[in-house]
């Protein structure tokens, strides 16, 4: 498998797999590219494929994590996709035996993965952890868990913190959206959902997450992007327009 790790030296002509052929992300390309400018110093890497295709890793100290979740001294999968016609070619296992290499190789204590107990878009398959070895750590409502695998059987087993736990902390009422620029499809979909913003009568608010401190502090989970309805969480799915209409539709249809 040839691998190309995405480094500070070939980021700009570098393609960021998940939007590849993307015609609408192109701002989003940038600020995604911005984030990892950011983040590689950090020790995050980005690995992928040496090819034109959707199939990379994405990994990093849990403590430079834009997670909340608690623990030390493990890597964090950001995210980990192989799609299409390069399915079942182990290209999946390839790269996560990269990501646990070079944990083991740092002297860390396992790996970190966020996942749900259904397949949700835009979130890691839990299946495949564990056939590949991760055990279920931890659970957050509504339906978020968070697999592991520790290289030693006595490591201390990593878990959400308490704010991913408790959810909004307030009673407000409208829709509330939160992101982070980690997606590459995060800002051009806020940018898409304006024009609904502006004519909707039910209060729309996005608020973008730009540091490690919000992130580890925010009260779900996921943090490139969460929808919240009345101060609840609806999903983590990116809204399109129509969606977006069609929740507003809902809420005054009640």
């Amino acid at each position: 498998m040839d691998i190309i790790t995405i480094d500070l030296n070939n980021l700009i002509k570098e393609h960021i797999c998940c939007a590849i052929d993307s015609k609408t992300s192109a701002i989003g390309i940038a600020a995604k590219k911005e984030w990892l400018k950011d983040r590689i110093p950090e020790g995050l890497k980005f690995k992928k494929l040496n090819a034109r295709g959707k199939v990379f890793i994405e990994y990093i100290p849990v403590e430079k994590g834009w997670l909340p979740i608690k623990a030390k001294g493990y890597m964090l999968i950001n995210c980990h996709w192989v799609s299409g016609s390069f399915k079942g070619n182990g290209y999946g296992s390839e790269l996560l035996k990269e990501c646990e290499d070079e944990a083991k190789s740092l002297g860390m204590k396992g790996i970190i993965v966020l996942t749900t107990n259904k397949k949700k878009p835009f979130l890691s398959d839990k299946s495949f952890y564990l056939k590949s070895g991760y055990e279920l750590v931890d659970s957050a409502p509504p339906y978020f868990e968070l697999v592991a695998k520790r290289f030693e059987n006595d490591a201390e087993l990593p878990t959400f913190t308490d704010s991913a736990k408790k959810g909004f902390p307030e009673e407000i009422k409208g829709i509330d959206i939160f992101y982070t620029a980690q997606c590459p499809f995060t800002i051009p979909y806020i940018e898409l959902l304006k024009p609904v913003i502006l004519s909707s009568d039910i209060s729309v608010r996005t608020h973008q997450i730009k540091s490690r401190e919000e992130a580890q502090s925010h009260f779900c989970p996921v943090t490139t992007y969460s929808v919240f309805i009345d101060g609840k969480f609806h999903t983590q799915e990116i809204l399109t327009p129509k969606k977006l209409e069609q929740i507003i539709y809902k809420i005054q249809a009640q």
